[in-house]
């Protein structure tokens, strides 16, 4: 039987991992809809700047993990790759596709920093005080991303409308 500092290592290794596979669910997001974000350059740029902070963040779960003898899980990386792309790939058949994408981005954000925040508490607690520091920087950045995709949401319906109004290929 399993003790207590055996259980709070395989969930917190297990949240790593989770984590880690998230991050590149993340970058197959932001890979399709950097290409497709023609006509709103603003998200675009600030999602490729969120994608080197991305691979950074993965390059911090992969030295935790590393630090714990562990590695990440290449099928949870890979599955959670495959759904990203066919996340943005159900979104590009909609009118209002980058509306649509402005809303997962929310979404998908704040589960990031709810999932950071677990990890914080776990390692906190856990006696991983190795990974707070890289852990909170992640979070932080996280944090950062969901208030500007909130910050953005106005003003990119605002010009969601205006080129739909134009009759322009507004959808991106």
């Amino acid at each position: 039987m399993a003790n207590n500092d055996d259980i709070w290592r395989e969930v917190f290794v297990s949240g790593l991992k989770n984590a880690h596979a998230v991050e590149h669910q993340a970058l197959a997001l932001m890979d399709r809809q950097i290409d497709r974000a023609k006509n709103f350059t603003e998200v675009a740029e600030k999602l490729k700047a969120h994608r080197i902070e991305t691979e950074q963040q993965i390059a911090r779960l992969e030295t935790l993990l590393d630090g714990l003898g562990e590695s990440a899980s290449g099928l949870k990386d890979a599955a959670l790759s495959l759904s990203g792309n066919m996340a943005a790939l159900g979104h590009m058949f909609a009118d209002d596709e980058i509306m649509k994408n402005a809303f997962a981005n929310f979404a998908f954000e704040n589960f990031e920093i709810a999932s950071y925040r677990g990890l914080l508490i776990l390692a906190e607690h856990g006696g991983y005080s190795v990974a707070y520091d890289p852990l909170k920087t992640t979070l932080d950045e996280e944090m950062r991303m969901a208030s500007w995709v909130d910050q953005s949401l106005p003003l990119i319906t605002e010009k969601f409308l205006t080129l739909k109004r134009s009759d322009a290929n507004h959808s991106r």
